[in-house]
């Protein structure tokens, strides 16, 4: 029997995105799919795929394209006249989002779009469109591919350049990871606009692979209480635009400040590495972690 090292699911998946990614950026059909500017629009999704949605939400309303609100599916309120519902769901499975598309009312019912990773799944059954991705499907319970290639479809549809973000994500993949990051006590991830649903996602992936102590914030809230934890030996990872003097508080608690000039997602890249490394370190296996499973299937 072939052995397979802990981790390397989501190592292979994770070195994939730059790849992934281009080929979402290119996808124009599926694009089109998508809730056409102007529409007032609703996106859920669970775990990850909410956090994804969080940051749709942000640059498509910033954008001009439409009101635009993202819920965790098991919270949303859909009962808003929307015109469109997108639901986002790496195995099309997931309890939360088919109760809620199973439940829209038949009359005026706004029209559903599923961004999924694998066919021939219930939620396809539900949706009046599909978005698929499959070869942004995952092995590892831990997503880090099929949630950030989603996303660079959406900015697509928006209209983004992801060239950078591809050439980025790409050195990042392979650069030295510094051991004082990997070996912190803690880390506090901010974003801003579009990125504190990635902020959100890279503390999720920490605890999700490496049972480790993370917090996540919008980015000007962190001095509103949360930076009261910093200290020597933890870390503050601003991903996007921080705001100003963030980095000079942060310094003065002996933190280290992590804020690379790369796009939010090609940074993700980066926390996502760190994750892996710190579960290795510690004995775990990111691809089977401790009480989660690929999808959350719920039972009576």
């Amino acid at each position: 029997m072939t052995h397979t090292p802990p981790g390397a699911h989501m190592e292979a998946e994770l070195r994939s995105q730059p790849e992934t990614w281009a080929r979402a950026a290119a996808l124009r059909a599926e694009q089109s799919l998508l809730p056409a500017s102007g529409q007032r629009i609703a996106v859920v999704g669970c775990g990850t795929s909410w956090f994804m949605a969080q940051s749709y939400a942000v640059l498509r309303e910033s954008a001009g394209h439409g009101e635009t609100d993202a819920y965790a599916a098991s919270e949303a309120v859909v009962d808003r006249d929307y015109d469109a519902i997108v639901a986002i769901s790496r195995s099309g499975t997931t309890t939360e989002v088919i109760e809620l598309l199973d439940g829209l009312p038949t009359g005026r019912r706004p029209r559903t779009i599923a961004v999924v990773g694998a066919p021939g799944t219930p939620l396809l059954d539900l949706a009046d469109d599909a978005v698929l991705l499959p070869f942004a499907d995952e092995t590892s319970v831990v997503q880090t591919r099929f949630a950030t290639t989603a996303l660079a479809l959406m900015r697509a549809s928006l209209g983004h350049d992801l060239g950078a973000a591809i050439d980025q994500a790409a050195e990042a993949v392979d650069a030295e990871l510094d051991d004082a990051l990997v070996s912190a006590d803690q880390y506090s991830f901010l974003g801003s606009g579009w990125t504190v649903g990635l902020a959100h996602e890279a503390a999720l992936k920490m605890r999700e692979a490496s049972q480790s102590w993370t917090e996540s914030y919008p980015a000007k809230e962190y001095r509103h209480g949360p930076i009261a934890i910093a200290a020597p030996g933890r870390v503050t990872w601003m991903l996007g635009d921080a705001p100003a003097g963030l980095s000079r508080d942060v310094a003065a608690t002996g933190a280290r400040y992590e804020d690379a000039p790369i796009d939010g997602l090609a940074d993700l890249v980066r926390a996502q590495r760190v994750a892996l490394e710190r579960a290795r370190r510690a004995g775990l296996d990111p691809d089977r972690p401790r009480n989660l499973t690929r999808s959350v299937i719920l039972t009576s």
